[in-house]
């Protein structure tokens, strides 16, 4: 057991390296303001770029294959035969308000198979392209790799639909090849659904522990999942007390500290429970202390909400990254890669929070079950660093999007100016050099915005719903209209950001900040319009100061 749990730690670690370390948030419609259900995922990656893809509704000829390419690598894998009929998906949501995002934890090197056909991510917009409904969904992966194979390492994936939220857990099988033919094809998997009224997270570790064995209605799993662990001499107990994350994806408290520890503080902020209790665990300390899987709500969550949580820094925390000399002289809440370091021989660790410098996109999938369906899915798109990217509303009926978050505009190794990934990118580049400062103002215009998008929101639903009234129920007009909001919307809100970025180099340039009038503009000199006055000189953190002088001696005394 110690080789295998070695080789699980070394996997997650492989994982992190590759930059494959994502955060969800699950909310069921309980648990939310508006009865909606909600899935958060944030995509981070070192090499991952952002974009909202968009895969139409189409029907193929009976025959037509489909060639597989793994998620984020481009690698082929091979082909499968495509759907007949596939729905329209937008980003990771479809028009039936079917949602689906994912960690990886990565798991035993020995359930590794080399030839299966399907990564996990294929896997999510394939059954977004095919399903109704979160468990059509879960239907179509696990059917999927059964038949072709799992190709990638240890998974938790989300699941909602405007009625469920399912919570997901799969890796693969044992490959025992007989003359080069693998017979031991498939995944390992559980699902359990979120009882209403509570929240869930993932966060690159297995999570599902123990799970009932007869209730289908609320946990479905794979029928060899249990005998399988026997056969490879992992599990001898009995089958109550089989664990799936104990079993395929064990962790140690390096790994709750750098990934479990991004749920709990989701908890720690909205869990009904004391989460103060499960700190030690938490902080990697105590791991005969875990946590739950999921938790009731003390207050109920809105989408500005988990926007939000997705934006956290561990603040308030323990673990927050702004209260060590680490944050600089701007209380920074980052820190750069490696996430380990040794000083005098001693191993230490950065903190790893939610919001993170290496997003790619991230979003927020809110399904509306008291909605049409060509109005209900809203899919809360941004791309890069939470902390500092605004989310744009994008409808799942919508029949195109904008071009500034498109495929093809752009990518990590080729920058675009029309690019809404490389513009957030040069914000964020400019709020971590005076994160108290330049990060505060970006997040007080981010609020503003968003703020502002609900409200048209709510509007936007309503003119829709009258003209679906109007039309007798035909939703071509209303998508039509819906595509337009979407779009436009996501225009505007790249141009704000092409001027925000103007605006932030003007104010803060040199380590100065500008001093303004009362309605923004930059105050002048008196005499030129065209020269301002002496500007501010913020500094520095008393921390920061105390420990320059602590560090310098006398040297720079006066």
């Amino acid at each position: 057991m110690k080789r295998l749990i070695l080789s699980c730690l070394l996997i997650f670690s492989l994982n992190i390296q590759k930059g494959e370390a994502c955060t969800n948030l699950l909310i069921t419609k309980g648990a939310s303001q508006n009865g909606s259900c909600m899935v958060s995922y944030s995509a981070d990656s070192h090499t991952r770029y952002g974009v909202l893809v968009h895969y139409p509704a189409q029907k193929y000829p009976k025959g037509t294959m489909m060639k597989i390419y793994e998620w984020g690598k481009g690698r082929y894998l091979g082909e499968i035969p495509q759907a007949e009929q596939t729905y329209n998906v937008i980003g990771n949501m479809n028009e039936y308000q079917v949602v689906i995002g994912e960690t990886t934890w990565g798991g035993l090197e020995s359930q590794l198979d080399p030839d299966a056909i399907l990564d996990y991510g294929s896997l999510m917009y394939i059954a977004l392209q095919r399903a109704k409904t979160a468990r059509e969904a879960i239907k179509v992966i696990t059917d999927l790799v059964a038949e072709y194979g799992y190709a990638s390492s240890g998974e938790s994936i989300s699941i909602a639909d405007p009625n469920e939220v399912w919570f997901v857990e799969i890796i693969g099988k044992v490959p025992r090849k007989v003359e080069g033919i693998n017979r031991n094809k498939g995944a390992l998997w559980v699902a359990v659904r979120l009882p209403d009224g509570t929240v869930s997270g993932h966060a690159n570790q297995a999570r599902i522990t123990t799970f009932p064995l007869n209730d289908p209605e609320n946990c479905l799993y794979a029928p060899d999942l249990i005998s399988q662990a026997r056969e490879q001499g992992l599990f001898k107990g009995e089958d109550k007390d089989f664990s799936f994350a104990e079993t395929y994806g064990p962790a140690g408290g390096e790994t709750v500290r750098g990934c479990d520890a991004r749920v709990w503080s989701f908890f720690n902020r909205f869990a009904l429970e004391d989460m103060s209790k499960y700190l030690d665990y938490a902080m990697g300390k105590n791991m005969s202390n875990r946590m739950p899987l999921y938790f009731k709500v003390k207050t109920k969550l809105s989408v500005k909400d988990v926007a939000d949580m997705m934006r956290d820094h561990y603040e308030g925390t323990p673990m927050d990254m702004t209260q060590d000399i680490g944050a600089g002289g701007n209380v920074l809440p980052y820190r750069w890669r490696p996430m380990s370091y040794e000083v005098d021989g001693k191993k230490y660790i950065n903190e790893r929070a939610i919001a993170t410098q290496q997003t790619g996109f991230w979003f927020v999938g809110e399904c509306r079950s008291w909605m049409p369906k060509a109005i209900g899915g809203i899919f809360w798109f941004g791309v890069d660093d939470a902390g500092t990217s605004p989310l744009t509303p994008v409808y799942t009926s919508s029949k195109s999007i904008s071009s500034h978050y498109a495929l093809g505009n752009g990518s990590m190794i080729k920058y675009s100016e029309t690019s809404m990934f490389w513009m957030a990118n040069r914000i964020a580049q400019f709020a971590y050099l005076r994160y108290n400062h330049i990060g505060a103002e970006v997040r007080s215009i981010i609020d503003k915005h968003e703020n502002t998008m609900f409200a048209e929101v709510a509007e936007t639903d309503k003119r829709a719903k009258e003209m679906l009234t109007r039309n007798s129920g035909n939703s071509g007009s209303v998508g039509d209209f819906l595509t337009n909001f979407s779009v436009v919307k996501a225009n505007d809100l790249f141009e704000m950001w092409k001027n925000l970025d103007r605006y932030l180099l003007v104010k803060f340039i040199d380590g100065n900040t500008k001093k303004q009038n009362q309605d923004g503009s930059f105050v002048n000199n008196g005499f030129s319009p065209d020269i301002p006055p002496a500007p501010e000189f913020p500094g520095y953190s008393e921390r920061w100061k105390k420990a320059v002088k602590a560090e310098s001696g006398s040297r720079l005394t006066l």
